[in-house]
This record gives C-alpha cells, structure tokens and sequence, in this order.
C-alpha cells in the first residue's frame, strides 16, 4: 500500500495518508472522478454536496495540488488528477486486499465481483463454475439494485461488474477506463399464473372494466425503466393498477405465482425450474431485450481479475 503511494509523494506523506487520512475521501475521488458530477458523485457517496466538497478539497489541500478542473463542464480531472486516480484505485485495492488476507482469505486469488438481485441467484452460481474452474480462485460477492452495483464498482470497492444494459437506459462509463463484454440478451416479458389467465384478468392491454393487476417494480430499480419503455414502445396504452410495487424480479415472480397479478420478467428468472406456474402473455408485444454486460476497470491489473476477465471473454 505504501509503495503505491509512495510513488506519488514522498514517504513521510505517505505514512500521513496511511495513519490519519480517511481513506473514504480516496472512495470520493474515485466516485467523482468516474461520474463527472459533484452533484451525482454526492448521492452516490450518500452525502451532501457541501460535505462531499469539502473532503475533495482536503484531499487536494493534502495532495498539494488541484485535482479537479472545475471550470470545465462536464468537469474533468487536472494532469494531477489523472496521475492521483491511478494511484488511488491501486490504493483501494490493495485495502480489499489487505482486508481478505486479514480475514484469512487469500487475496492474491480472490475477486471482489457485483452483481444485481436477479443475477445473484440465478445465473451467477453457473457463471462462477465456469469461471473459475480449475483456477483455485475465491470470490465474494456483493449484491444489490443495479445503481448501487455499478457505485460499488466506480468507487473501486469490487473487480468485476456484471449488470444489465437497456438501450435506452445505459450504464454510462468511460470506456477509456473500463472494458466491456457483452454475455448474452434476455429478454424481459409479461407473466401470470395459469390461473390468472384462465380468469381473464391477465389481458394485456387490460379495460376500463377489467384492468389488469399490476405487480411493479419499485421507482428505483433499473427494471422499472426497462418495463417502461416496453409499455411506451406499445401501440396500445396499458390499463392496470398497481396490486403490489418491489425491487426484486424474484419476489415479484413469487406473487405472480400466488395468482396476485402481472409481472414483467427476465429470462432467468426462470433457470433451475424457478416460477413453473407462470405463462407468458402479450404475444410478443410487450416484450423488451436487455443486455448482459460484464465490466472490469483497465487499471486492474491483478493477475486473479485478469484470469476472471479471459474466461469471460471466451465464448459462452
């Protein structure tokens, strides 16, 4: 850790930064530097943009020099931002590694990845066979919505992100600084019990008389988006309530199965045999594709990532 540093300033600024700085300020630079945004690097921090100011100007006050060039708009990194970002992520990853190998991992084989819900339980363990096989890697995963993952990820905090990607709501990073692959398209569609159907209650578009139950998904998560723009890509205009609203496909698919009303859904929530009772409905109309993407930062240079990132290159 104090190598890299090192390389920055000289050794006794560097046991200063070790000993005393918090090193979330070195999480909030990253952030920053990622988004290009005070305001959006400040809720992705979890702070107010005046406090969040405040710890990037103790950062360069401790530096010694600007970081941030903030007259230009969208606001970009100094010559001395970019040179501090790199060591920065090499700094937080050392951190992770430094964690795993004191909690009696070994961190020279362990990959930190992200993954959203309906990822997490479905198609990852499958992923991570084929991954890391014969490679005697270790890995630990950190789940959530997809903003939150993909935070995770620009904050240097995991190696590897693997999330959804809709046309017209991308995941925006700098593809100077991340590679990309595609793993493959699901597609995303309407669902309802057998039972449901047989009702007349799943009818997509759904009456003024017969509107059609509605299980949502809450404001936040991305697939709320994706199922808007299926609904806005229609001829038709949806009639339906909202029976129930939250955040994760697999619940959501729970209580489609219970008879509870309409859910959209990717295709794997249904891999292993999950949610046998449900049928799709719309005939086609309703549907919307979304991509799989997985994403490694180019200044990761760990030899267990770089293992990882081949595998996932392979084709599937």
């Amino acid at each position: 850790m104090r190598h890299a540093l090192c390389a920055w300033r000289s050794r006794s600024r560097c046991a200063i930064l070790v000993g005393v700085m918090d090193t979330r300020w070195i999480q909030d630079f990253v952030t920053l530097a990622e988004v290009r945004n005070f305001t959006r690097a400040a809720e992705i921090r979890n702070l107010s943009q005046a406090a969040f100011s405040r710890r990037i100007q103790g950062l360069e006050h401790w530096v010694g020099a600007g970081l941030i060039d903030r007259s230009a708009f969208p606001l970009k990194l100094t010559s001395e931002g970019e040179r501090f970002r790199v060591v920065a992520l090499a700094l937080l990853n050392q951190i992770a590694d430094a964690r795993s190998e004191i909690a009696g991992e070994p961190s020279r084989d362990h990959v930190r990845l992200a993954v959203p819900y309906a990822m997490a339980t479905t198609r990852f363990p499958e992923w991570w066979r084929r991954w890391s096989f014969d490679a005697a890697l270790s890995c630990a995963v950190e789940v959530g919505n997809v903003h939150d993952t993909v935070s995770a990820f620009t904050a240097g905090s995991v190696d590897l992100l693997v999330c959804y990607q809709h046309a017209s709501h991308p995941v925006h990073l700098d593809v100077a600084r991340f590679d990309s692959h595609e793993i493959g398209v699901e597609k995303v569609r309407p669902y309802a019990s057998a039972g449901l159907v047989e009702m007349g209650r799943a009818s997509l578009p759904g009456t003024a008389v017969q509107p059609v139950p509605l299980l949502s998904y809450s404001p936040g998560a991305y697939f709320n988006r994706v199922v808007e723009s299926a609904v806005e890509g229609n001829s038709q205009r949806l009639i339906g309530f909202r029976a129930a609203e939250a955040g994760m496909s697999d619940l959501l698919g729970e209580l489609a199965v219970q008879g509870m009303g309409v859910a959209w859904l990717p295709d794997s929530s249904f891999s292993g045999g999950r949610l046998a009772g449900l049928v799709p409905i719309g005939d086609g109309g309703w549907d919307v594709d979304v991509s799989v993407v997985a994403y490694r930062s180019k200044s990761n240079v760990r030899r267990a990532v770089g293992q990882i990132w081949e595998r996932i290159l392979q084709p599937q």
